[in-house]
């Protein structure tokens, strides 16, 4: 048995057995946390732990390249001495926490996303002030790190009461003897970064299902190497003059008129009389449609926004355009379809962008970005303030206007109190204003001032929303005291859904979120129930200040009556189309699929996969393929006049 395991790669194939095994009880246990939610049949678990054990096979083929390389080069009077042997055991214990730190961290991200780790992730790894303190807030870490700390000290317990590892170290070899084992280890990971893909985990229309048959730390690595994504080169693609002439046609609108062949620049004309109402925007933090009784929804949450609901043009039928705050932001601000890969704001090259903020500058608006957290994190300070758009974040807090924070920023009450103070500020300054406002409240991890409502705070996502909407609710009464508040336009609406996970690849009701616009001086109360997405917030918004101006946005004016009713909704992958109840998907492998939408609520979508409509197929690549095209080159850009 000895002589089987006795060369210094045996603790390469230990790394793996480990790696295999721990794997498979994570998967095991997010499978067993979604029983209700995948597709139970002896097949389809069968796929998922082969497939998903292949998938770990190639992690773990990434994970050992380092100590291939280590145990390669590392002479063989170093690796039997003593001290060596100390190290070895250290590392063993440290590479054993490890693993058992990464299985820990999959559950949680699974709890909160429920999807193996993602984009979402990777910038957990690059913000790791703002998620290590939402992780402390968040959880018993204490206690966590104890579990931890013991599982691996009982596992590295057994394999030294094996001498599994004294038996390695006391192995001899020569430099020649240790090319094959290095250069067969080496190959596993070299074929597999030419050959595997995250199509493999595909092995099923249930989405959980394929997202068990992945590996976490592949699933990381992927998203590490897929940040961005040349549209050409993964998708469905026509010719560009056919992709521009669609795409214009789509866009196209009866107070627009197109000034060149080579984009969508187009004037949008009004007569009449410009306004110069002040706008602010509160983009509430994961505001699902399935909150509000408004909407349907089970829960009496909402009270103050069911209530602005009534008094307002009220969009029931209205989709986000992805799953993360920074889409929400593009989507809003520029007004664009949520393009593969990394977010615009999120690019190294986003400076003058063709962006509302601009707009609202050359009108004589003071322009800002008011933020509750550090503007930092994802970008959000440097995406902004290149894009017309002056920075409140929490630095422009004093320790009076901060009575509550989280990691993520001061609550929401702190937030809206200081939003007043620059709406006051401006109105002093004879300056018509937009705010954009971005809350944090309704966030993991659910804190928020003790007294306010009748959920304690720190227990969950119904208090942080019940919270939120307290907030908003106080927001209005001071607002209505104010002497801008007669001329100022309120529009409510979030950033993304609470959760992003379905099914299907694009879930429906994990996008549909609601869109308040209250004036109640400016606007009569309305229920608008046409199919709509974030891209048609700014368009909409300057149609009811009646602004002729140049556009470049890919939105319209909801309210107009030649509105093309359709949602531009998508991950950072999957490109979607929902309109006339059918859904289309673009997916890389330039794969498309049709989907007809059976049923739809606040809570599930069902789907039937139909043949591919070419005249659909033809607007959602126009969408796509134009969008990434004119970004490519530069032609999304501000012109200054």
């Amino acid at each position: 048995m000895k002589e089987n395991r006795a060369n210094r790669y045996s603790f390469i194939n230990l790394i793996f057995w480990l790696f295999l095994i721990i794997s498979a009880i994570t998967r095991t246990v997010l499978l067993v946390k979604s029983i209700d939610t995948i597709e139970l049949s002896f097949v389809e678990i069968a796929k998922i732990y082969l497939i998903g054990a292949f998938y770990d096979f190639v992690s773990a083929g990434y994970l050992v390249i380092p100590f291939v390389l280590y145990l390669f080069f590392m002479p063989q009077k170093f690796f039997s001495h003593t001290a060596h042997r100390y190290v070895t055991y250290a590392f063993t214990y440290i590479l054993l926490f490890g693993a058992v730190f990464l299985a820990f961290s999959e559950w949680f991200f699974w709890e909160e996303f429920s999807v193996r780790f993602n984009f979402i992730a990777v910038d957990y790894l690059v913000y790791t002030k703002e998620v290590i303190g939402n992780i402390r807030e968040s959880y018993p870490m204490g206690i966590l790190l104890s579990v931890i700390t013991a599982i691996s000290g009982v596992v590295f317990y057994v394999l030294y009461k094996l001498d599994y590892i004294e038996d390695i170290l006391n192995t001899k070899s020569t430099i020649k003897q240790r090319l094959k084992p290095t250069f067969i280890y080496l190959l596993i990971p070299a074929i597999s970064f030419a050959s595997v893909t995250d199509n493999f985990s595909k092995i099923s229309k249930n989405q959980y299902n394929n997202e068990l048959t992945k590996s976490g730390l592949y699933s990381l690595l992927a998203a590490f190497r897929n940040n961005m994504l040349d549209y050409d080169k993964f998708y469905i693609t026509d010719k560009e003059e056919s992709v521009l002439a669609n795409l214009k046609k789509e866009i196209d609108s009866n107070s627009s008129a197109f000034l060149n062949s080579n984009d969508i620049t187009r004037d949008i004309i009004k007569s009449g009389e410009e306004k110069d109402y002040n706008i602010v925007m509160i983009v509430v933090e994961s505001l699902s449609g399935k909150f509000l009784k408004a909407l349907g929804a089970e829960k009496e949450l909402t009270p103050n926004l069911d209530s602005l609901a009534n008094e307002s043009l009220f969009f029931t039928n209205y989709y986000a355009t992805g799953t993360r705050t920074v889409r929400g932001m593009e989507a809003i601000t520029l007004s664009v379809p949520p393009t593969p890969g990394r977010s615009i704001v999120k690019r190294p090259d986003n400076h003058n962008m063709f962006s509302s903020g601009f707009i609202f500058k050359n009108k004589g608006y003071e322009t800002k970005f008011i933020y509750g957290g550090h503007g930092y994190f994802d970008n959000m300070n440097e995406f902004f303030s290149n894009n017309g758009f002056d920075i409140v974040d929490r630095t422009d807090f004093s320790d009076e206007e901060d009575t509550f924070h989280t990691v993520w920023g001061v609550c929401d009450e702190d937030l809206l109190n200081k939003t007043l103070k620059e709406a006051d500020s401006s109105y002093k300054a004879h300056k018509p204003f937009m705010s954009f406002v971005m809350t944090t409240s309704n966030h993991r991890p659910y804190d928020y001032p003790d007294g306010k409502i009748d959920i304690p705070s720190h227990t969950g996502r119904d208090g942080a929303v019940k919270y939120m909407d307290y907030a908003i609710g106080e927001f209005m009464k001071k607002a209505k005291d104010k002497p801008w508040f007669k001329n100022t336009i309120f529009v409510i609406v979030a950033d993304h859904c609470s959760t992003s996970a379905g099914k299907t690849e694009i879930p429906l009701d994990k996008y549909r979120i609601p869109m308040i616009v209250y004036a109640p001086e400016i606007l009569k109360a309305q229920v608008v129930d046409k199919v709509a997405s974030q891209i048609d917030i700014m368009p909409t918004l300057f149609s009811v200040l009646n602004w002729s101006y140049k556009s470049k946005f890919y939105g319209s004016d909801i309210l107009s009556p030649s509105f093309k009713e359709r949602a531009l909704i998508g991950t950072y992958q999957k490109l979607g189309l929902y309109k006339e109840n059918k859904l289309v998907v673009l997916s890389p492998a330039k794969k498309i699929k049709s989907y007809e939408v059976v049923e739809q609520d606040l809570y599930d979508t069902k789907y039937k996969e139909i043949q591919i409509d070419r005249n659909l197929e033809a607007e959602i690549v126009s969408y796509y393929q134009g969008a990434s095209t004119l970004h490519k080159k530069r032609l999304d850009r501000y012109e200054w006049q």
